[in-house]
């Protein structure tokens, strides 16, 4: 019998078939290169304005101390997004976003609708007032959202769900709070210098304290709840539009309201800012804690419950799903390929957990009926990156298995055929002993020939 691969092929892939050619503006190359255009003509105008307002000196300062809590913050959001790394690209642009776009546009609203508000009523002060606590929330929280909008709408494969929105968010929000801590202690150091304060009683000393030490989390708090609605509405199936529109919305609008909430404590003197710091953020912030804690917890059970499958199929080794759901087996594994393969091979361990967490989710995704239309290509991409870096991944996640997972519940030894036809396995599914799929019919083949090859189709003969 004929062998075929069991999926169509790409149109632009059959020879004399048709091919569609994107125009120019269409081409990743131009939305790339316009995108740095715009992030770097910001950054340079944001820093004319900050050195502006600052002076020199004051923007060295400035620069010095906002930048302490950065690292501390992405290291935080990196370490949430372990389970499932996304790009540094999105991260970078988050970041950048932030720091330059969001907070140009910030400060050239704020100012305008301030100095509007100052003229229109001949009240300087309550102008102020209200800028701040009404303003300034909707508008640096609409900047930042923008960022998540973008990243949902045009990097999708990476969005997936809440800790997705959540991390870039963040990422977001660290930026243009990194931007504005700058302008604030730079600021300060020019009043001390023309007031002569020093020490502890310095302005510059208590905007630290305020800023930096008590609030380092301020913004991202704030905006990581636009990144929940967003990462819900990634979770949503599409027929479910309403939802996937008025999730983010409403996210947006939480943002807002606890953005304008932190503020206005501001005018209630010291004691209402530590009411309102007391009663409100740091709840707020220990409950978001936990959600993304436990939300990172669950999609460790995904991974575990989910790649069995490809266990019976023969893609994955037996101990391998627990060893993917599993943070510690994972860092065990990366460890013991870098001291017996060096930096390639625990490069191809991490690549490996990645690309495995990500075929997890696909397939929760298709059994809850939120596949998109691509699923069949995208699951058949996932499975042939982990076939390539199996030599490197494999003895190192069976050690990490054998540390870690219970040895009834998971065998780690291997038996001859372990990477062919398996002589057994779980069956989470019921009575169809490879599960339920999206499109009726396990996704590689005949399992019993799911054995990848060169000269064979990646996913089993069909006879």
């Amino acid at each position: 019998m004929a062998t075929s691969p069991p999926y169509p092929a790409h149109p632009g892939d059959v020879p004399g078939g048709p091919r569609r050619h994107a125009h120019w503006w269409q081409r990743p190359w131009v939305r790339y290169a316009a995108l740095t255009t715009l992030l770097t003509l910001s950054g340079l105008v944001i820093l004319a304005l900050v050195r502006e307002q600052t002076g020199t000196e004051g923007f060295l300062v400035g620069l010095g101390l906002a930048v302490l809590p950065v690292p501390l913050l992405l290291a935080a959001f990196r370490w949430l997004d372990r389970v499932e790394p996304g790009p540094w690209r999105n991260l970078v642009f988050a970041f950048a976003w932030g720091a330059c776009a969001a907070a140009l546009i910030a400060i050239v609203a704020n100012s305008f609708a301030t100095r509007w508000i100052a003229t229109a009523t001949a009240d300087p002060v309550g102008a102020d007032t209200l800028g701040a606590t009404v303003i300034a929330p909707v508008v640096e929280e609409s900047a930042k959202a923008a960022a998540v909008l973008l990243v949902f709408l045009f990097r999708r494969r990476d969005f997936t769900g809440i800790l997705d929105g959540v991390v870039i968010a963040g990422v977001t929000a660290t930026g243009f709070a990194f931007t504005e801590n700058i302008l604030y202690l730079g600021t300060a150091f020019g009043t001390d210098q023309l007031t002569g304060g020093s020490g502890v009683a310095s302005v510059t000393a208590a905007t630290f304290f305020v800023r930096i030490v008590m609030s380092p989390f301020a913004h991202p708090l704030f905006t990581v709840l636009t990144g929940i609605g967003f990462g819900i509405a990634a979770l949503s199936t599409d027929r479910q539009r309403l939802r996937r529109v008025l999730l983010p919305l409403c996210g947006l609008l939480l943002a807002m309201g606890m953005h304008a909430l932190w503020n206005g404590s501001a005018t209630l003197g010291h004691f209402g800012f530590f009411a309102v710091y007391a009663a409100f953020m740091v709840p707020a912030f220990g409950l978001l804690t936990w959600l993304v804690v436990w939300t990172r917890q669950r999609e460790l059970r995904t991974v575990r419950t989910e790649l069995p499958a490809y266990v019976v199929a023969g893609w994955l080794a037996p101990a391998e799903p627990f060893a993917l759901g599993s943070m510690r087996a994972r860092r065990l594994a990366r460890r013991y390929a870098r001291r017996h393969g060096g930096k390639p091979a625990a490069r191809s361990v991490a690549q490996y957990e990645a690309y495995a967490t990500s075929l997890a989710f696909l397939r929760h995704r298709g059994r809850t009926g939120r596949a998109g239309s691509d699923f069949v290509g995208r699951e058949r991409e996932l499975l042939l990156q982990l076939w390539h870096r199996r030599q490197a991944a494999r003895p190192a996640l069976d050690h990490a298995a054998r540390l870690t997972a219970p040895p009834v519940a998971y065998p780690v030894a291997p038996w001859p055929g372990a990477y062919g036809h398996p002589p057994y396995g779980p069956r989470p599914h019921g009575s169809h002993p490879y599960g339920p799929f999206p499109y009726g019919s396990p996704p590689y083949g005949n399992p019993r020939y799911a054995h990848p090859s060169p000269g064979n189709p990646p996913y089993g003969r069909n006879t």
